[in-house]
């Protein structure tokens, strides 16, 4: 300041103001002394420099205001929160934290507010378009957003934006159409890192592995992108090692947290990751921001589902049930849920909405469809399933529930055919013992009338060859009492 004040009032100085206010007298001025020309500039000088610095001020908290955000120092955000003012900066800074604190609600307010304030600053609209993402309200987004797109359509941003509102509303293919205007307007996509990034997401990951590890520490989405591609391609562990050391701080990963350790969990048999997945799900799901969206019931579902609570399981899931019908894990949860609680009709259902081949090829998938088929008094489709399996411990665990549930449910030809081959393929005395059961089951079923003819010839076929001494008096009491009621087995 004392350096602009000696230029300002030196002969220089003074000499360049007399020369600037001319000759005098013509607008009806008097020419000002030197006295009063350096009294002028120093008052200007100081007030130029008070507005510098009030500018500058203003910057600087602003900075802080930020870096204090990136440091999570809660008190120095507040009190540099304190310091703003009502001048746009300040508030466009303020909807900034606000955004970036996940509060998008508040941040939409001000973002708003000040586009009522400013009608022609149309890069407003983008923000107010972003924010109405965040909150879901993808229509609402894509309306905002189109005022700007208008004047700007060759905006990388604007049309990222829109391609993720496309991808919420329908699917992969529509948000890569979306892209595809900028490419048509020559630019480069690949030079972009957020639309790179993007176009995996829409591509359901494909290059994931190439793209998203060089931008994990850049784009925050993109850690959680790369843990969702681990998780679906069976890479728990790399999944786990990407989080674990993440303070989660918004739903989705609170979310994914919960995901990755219950994944762990169940594939190492940990109580205590377990424990974790319950507690992160638990947390969404109550919270009161939360509690009524789809993803926050979902959570409480699948806490209740780790604690093996059933029945509170189907109360969260029958409540957005509506929203996920083409959903496959959806439709996965829910229906060994409700088998869980002995609603097999619904199970049946709920299970054969799944489309996915690699769902319905799970052994876990299997056995529990086989289960509501049996339940539900059609054990000849569980059969079927187990004839498509190949020889394995699969196929052998499905055939003692088969043989079980069968027997259990009254339906003892598919019994007895399970158990016909339990017993060839491990010769337990107990497999002879529920064959023997479930032929006289079949036997009893057809004296009541409730089984035909067929299913008994069936039947003896199955012990004709059995080296047991009861199988002889077995075929000799039926056929007694065939030949009496003149029914053929032969």
């Amino acid at each position: 300041l004392q350096l602009e004040l000696n230029a300002a009032t030196s002969e220089g100085g003074l000499a360049e103001r007399r020369k600037s206010q001319g000759g005098g007298g013509l607008l009806g001025k008097a020419r000002q002394s030197d006295e009063q020309l350096r009294e002028t500039a120093i008052k200007e000088v100081t007030a130029a420099r008070k507005a510098r610095v009030a500018k500058f001020s203003g910057l600087k908290n602003r900075l802080l205001f930020h870096l204090s955000h990136r440091i999570d120092d809660q008190e120095k955000l507040m009190l540099r929160h304190q310091e703003l003012s009502d001048v746009q900066e300040d508030q466009l800074s303020l909807a900034a934290i606000h955004y970036l604190r996940s509060h998008f609600q508040e941040a939409t307010d001000i973002y708003k507010r000040l586009l009522l304030e400013n009608r022609d600053d149309l890069a407003l609209n983008v923000f107010v378009a972003m924010c109405y993402y965040k909150l879901d309200y993808y229509d609402v987004s894509l309306e905002i957003l189109a005022v700007y797109l208008q004047a700007h359509p060759d905006s990388a941003v604007a049309v990222n934006l829109k391609a993720c509102n496309h991808f919420r509303l329908y699917n992969g293919r529509a948000a890569e159409a979306e892209l595809k205007a900028l490419t048509d307007l020559g630019q480069d996509l690949n030079s972009n890192d957020l639309i790179k990034h993007n176009q995996v997401v829409f591509s359901q990951g494909q290059g994931a592995l190439k793209v998203l590890p060089p931008l994990v520490d850049f784009i925050p989405e993109a850690r959680l992108n790369l843990v969702i591609y681990y998780l679906r391609h069976q890479g728990v562990n790399d999944a786990f090692e990407l989080i674990k050391d993440l303070e989660p701080s918004t739903p989705q990963e609170y979310i994914l947290k919960g995901v990755v350790n219950a994944s762990l969990g169940q594939e190492l048999g940990s109580r205590e990751h377990i424990k974790m997945a319950q507690q992160y799900f638990q947390l969404v799901g109550a919270s009161a921001s939360e509690c009524d969206t789809i993803p926050g019931r979902q959570c409480m579902a699948s806490c209740f589902f780790l604690l093996k609570q059933f029945e509170d399981v189907n109360i969260y899931l029958n409540s957005v049930k509506a929203y996920m019908y083409n959903d496959d894990d959806f439709n996965w949860n829910n229906g060994l849920s409700l088998a869980s609680t002995g609603s097999f009709k619904d199970a049946e259902e709920a299970l054969l909405l799944v489309q996915s081949e690699k769902h319905r090829a799970e052994p876990v998938y299997v056995s529990w469809l086989s289960r509501c088929y049996i339940a539900n008094g059609n054990p000849k489709s569980a059969w079927e399933l187990y004839l498509k399996m190949d020889t394995s411990n699969e196929s052998f665990n499905l055939l003692q529930l088969i043989a079980n549930d069968c027997y259990k449910m009254g339906h003892f030809l598919y019994a007895a055919k399970a158990f016909d081959v339990l017993g060839r393929l491990d010769p337990d005395p107990e497999y002879w013992e529920g064959k023997r059961g479930a032929v006289v089951g079949v036997f009893q079923l057809v004296v009541a009338g409730k089984a035909h003819s067929d299913e008994l010839r069936d039947a003896l076929a199955m012990i004709r060859n059995e080296q047991n001494p009861q199988v002889e008096y077995m075929v000799r009491v039926i056929r007694k009492w065939c030949n009496e009621n003149n029914v053929k087995v032969n």
